[in-house]
């Protein structure tokens, strides 16, 4: 995989960081020229998937979170995001859509099914007590300069 370009950060798990999640892929994205919904869409993606990691990886404990966006070839845009947090038991039944672990906070269990209709592909492994790496991909449109 020939990677064009390449953007690593780690962070604290807290929710206040989800900003800065959002805003490094942003930056990230800005010289491929994405379209104001691409970027809305990987923004959106970001974000569940941080706060995932915050809330349900690391369930108020201490832990980080590590991101890894490549620009690749043919305008494709890889995002991994791990933690090194509890991990996810039943990754199937995670997916589904309304599922939460976390039922008393009152979340939607929404998280999965957002980042699988906003990317190409969606990779999930996780090992229990180990922690969980979510590995997606997302093609960019033709950009004005492709026409």
């Amino acid at each position: 995989m020939k990677i064009l370009n390449e953007f690593r950060c780690s962070f604290p798990a807290c929710s206040a960081n989800e900003a800065l999640a959002r805003a490094a892929v942003s930056a990230f994205l800005i010289p491929a020229d994405p379209t104001a919904q691409e970027l809305a869409d990987l923004r959106t993606v970001i974000s569940e998937a941080v706060t995932n990691a915050i809330v349900h990886g690391y369930r108020g404990t201490e832990g980080e979170v590590s991101i890894c966006l490549r620009m690749l070839p043919e305008r494709v845009i890889y995002i991994r995001v791990s933690d090194k947090g509890c991990g996810i038991p039943d990754v199937a039944k995670a997916m589904e859509p309304l599922y939460t672990s976390a039922p008393e906070e009152e979340r939607a269990g929404l998280g999965f099914a957002i980042m699988q209709t906003f990317t190409d592909s969606l990779h999930v492994r996780s090992i229990p007590g180990h922690g969980t790496v979510l590995t997606m991909r997302r093609r960019l449109g033709k950009n004005d300069a492709e026409s």
